[in-house]
């Protein structure tokens, strides 16, 4: 079957590119799930801004759930790299069968523990009496989407990982393009307001999942869905592995509750809700910054794992400095864009002079530590695409104790306004201490590669 790239002959640089952009493209048309809603939100005369809080107190739960899609596709895809390096494509298929599987499972199971518990979840991560009841609208419409959300996310990996980096993207663009024709539609021409948002969300999402499946089920993939041969031991290797961008995902979602949390308990429900309006629109930014950053570090993944089963270490030290370039270039241009021009993006959600003089403010403290984010990416994601999970997880558990102290303290010291630095705090730590680690320990790791596949 032909790919769009070859991962065994390709020259590694335009492999990198012709990998990283689309899955960066795929990520920053993604963001507009959430922002094209939160942006129309914001614009509901007399509600915006206390629904655009109702929603942003919901938008990390949404994500957390998310982080599942990637406990299986960031999991197995690179497992799958792996096999296809080696030409074991009986091995690759078996992977993919169990990953359709679990994730398939795993959804279902979410939706009721979702749905069972989503009236506590709320006020526990900082719901107001104001905010509650947009929150719980909006909630209640996403969960029953849970099961396109992930299939289109999870499996859209294993697409990415054959070689097919467009069609991932465009099964992404899809999405979001029905996402922003339907979100006017069931808002406002049909007047539900926030729940129009929630149901176009879902039916962009089936529109997502449906072009996946119909792509992952065809005739043009090398390695199909199919049924059968399904094995708890694969299932639990694609889980250990898959762990560490779920933990990262996961964990990034419940520090940004956590701040949520905060603020609810010392802003009180006045300054609370103001603050956490600013925050959904400061995440929303912050999203266009990690979401395509781990587009380009996650989509070039497969190059790193398939040349680590192929025994490359040549070409997998090629990739990982091509890859953290092309990430610390797309860093530096978000953070000039932060720093210049952040007026313009928070104007797209309210008009209140007083909320947006605050959001610029944030969005510059905010971003100061993201030019080097992109070296954290690129450590984390490399690791895991090579399967080196316990070095990837250890190194991105620490960035979250660091924020989490500082979610805890800095309000504590400082006062709550203050919250907003937590997050450059725990990047430039994080990545020193990332950097040091990759140097002491990322030539033993291919290293140990190549001499396996020689002797095998």
């Amino acid at each position: 079957m032909k790919t769009e790239n070859n991962l065994d002959t390709d020259q590694i640089k335009g492999l990198v590119w012709r990998l990283a952009i689309p899955s960066m493209l795929a990520q920053f048309v993604s963001v507009f799930y959430s922002i094209v809603d939160r942006m129309y939100i914001g614009n509901i005369a007399g509600i915006g801004e206390i629904a655009l809080a109702g929603v942003g107190i919901c938008g990390p739960i949404v994500t957390m759930i998310s982080s599942v899609a990637f406990l299986v596709g960031v999991g197995g895809s690179p497992l799958m790299s792996i096999r296809m390096g080696e030409k074991n494509h009986r091995a690759a298929s078996q992977i993919l069968a169990n990953c359709f599987l679990l994730l398939t499972i795993l959804s279902v199971v979410i939706t009721v523990l979702s749905f069972m518990a989503k009236g506590k979840l709320l006020m526990w991560f900082g719901a107001s009496e104001a905010t509650f009841t947009y929150a719980n609208d909006y909630i209640t419409i996403i969960l029953l989407g849970t099961i396109f959300a992930l299939l289109s996310t999870g499996m859209n990996q294993f697409i990415i990982c054959q070689g097919f980096a467009k069609v991932g993207m465009k099964s992404v663009l899809l999405g979001a393009i029905c996402n922003i024709i339907l979100d006017p539609v069931f808002m406002f021409v049909f007047g539900l307001g926030v729940r129009g948002a929630a149901i176009a969300t879902v039916l962009s999402q089936m529109a997502s999942c449906t072009y996946v499946l119909r792509f992952l089920f065809g005739n043009k993939p090398p390695i199909r869905i199919t049924f059968g041969n399904y094995d708890w031991q694969v299932m639990k290797r694609v889980l250990v592995l898959g762990l560490s961008p779920f933990l990262i995902i996961a964990f990034d979602n419940i520090l940004i509750i956590s701040l949520n949390m905060m603020i609810q308990r010392f802003g009180g429900e006045g300054q609370g809700d103001m603050l956490l309006t600013c925050m959904t629109i400061v995440q929303s930014f912050m999203l266009m910054v990690t979401m395509p950053l781990g587009g380009i570090t996650g989509g070039t993944q497969t190059i790193l794992g398939y040349n680590y089963g192929a025994g490359r270490p040549d070409r997998i030290k090629k990739a990982s400095l091509h890859i953290s370039g092309l990430a610390l270039g797309f860093t530096t241009i978000m953070f000039i864009l932060a720093h210049t021009v952040p007026k313009y993006f928070v104007l797209i959600f309210t008009k209140n002079e007083a909320y947006v003089e605050l959001t610029v403010w944030a969005i510059k403290i905010y971003t100061m530590g993201i030019i080097p984010l992109a070296l954290q990416y690129a450590v984390v994601d490399g690791f895991v695409g090579m399967g080196v999970a316990k070095v990837a997880i250890t190194l991105s558990m620490f960035r979250k104790v660091i924020f989490l102290g500082g979610a805890a303290l800095i309000p504590i010291w400082f006062g709550i306004d203050k919250i907003f630095y937590t997050e450059p705090v725990s990047d430039f730590i994080s990545v020193a201490v990332s950097v040091t680690v990759t140097f002491l320990v990322f030539d033993r790791v291919i290293g140990k590669s190549g001499a396996e596949n020689k002797g095998s």
